[in-house]
């Protein structure tokens, strides 16, 4: 009777020590998928900050460009065929702040100079404003150009026979790229234009941006 009691004890710890030893597996195997969960997630979050961080905390240039819809209220050219030509002009634009950033730019007043040959015929204020995040800020402006402080008008001349005018317009804008409510970066937006103007037809030929 005690050698079968012995019997039963032996197997019940034998019993006891394997389900020890299965649960001590268990345990073991869950913390190893809990490891490789917690490595996932790790990698996960430094792959998202990465992407977050080149993409979308990355502040790029905003564009700053004329549009092709210049209209001409006056255009007046003066002595085309004669030694001292000259013109004089009034035409409606529309500028545009083209915006790819992932948060707001916020831009100061600006001045667009219109040169001929390099030397200036007139300007324009570009209006403080906002461009929103990924949008394109439109804003209209009158300019008036002149060839009265021209230094020397044979090349002019010489243009304005042929039927065309060519302007440069250049401009630097500058301002901030807020980023996620708590990054202020600055930017700025450069503008080169050049236009070329039917003079016969009063109206644009061709408008060619950088």
């Amino acid at each position: 009777m005690a050698e079968k009691n012995q019997r039963a004890n032996g197997y019940t710890r034998k019993d006891e020590e394997s389900t020890t030893m299965h649960s001590d597996e268990l345990k073991r195997k869950k913390r190893i998928k809990l490891a490789i969960y917690i490595a996932i997630f790790a990698v996960f979050q430094v792959i998202v900050i990465t992407v977050f961080g080149l993409v979308v905390m990355r502040a790029k240039s905003p564009k700053l460009r004329l549009s092709n819809d210049i209209e001409f209220q006056n255009l007046n050219i003066v002595n085309s065929g004669s030694s001292s030509p000259s013109f004089d002009m009034n035409f409606s634009a529309q500028v545009r702040v083209k915006n790819s950033n992932f948060g707001p730019y916020k831009f100061d007043n600006t001045t667009a100079v219109f040169t001929y040959g390099g030397a200036t015929v007139g300007q324009v204020i570009i209006p403080k404003g906002k461009a929103g995040l990924k949008s394109t800020k439109k804003i209209n402006v009158i300019v008036s150009l002149s060839s009265s402080q021209l230094p020397n008008t044979a090349d002019l001349g010489t243009e304005l026979a042929s039927g065309t005018l060519t302007l440069s317009s250049t401009a630097k804008m500058t301002g901030k790229v807020e980023l996620m409510l708590i990054m202020k970066k600055k930017k700025s937006a450069n503008m080169n234009c050049t236009i070329t103007i039917d003079v016969n037809q009063k109206k644009l030929r061709s408008l060619e941006c950088k």
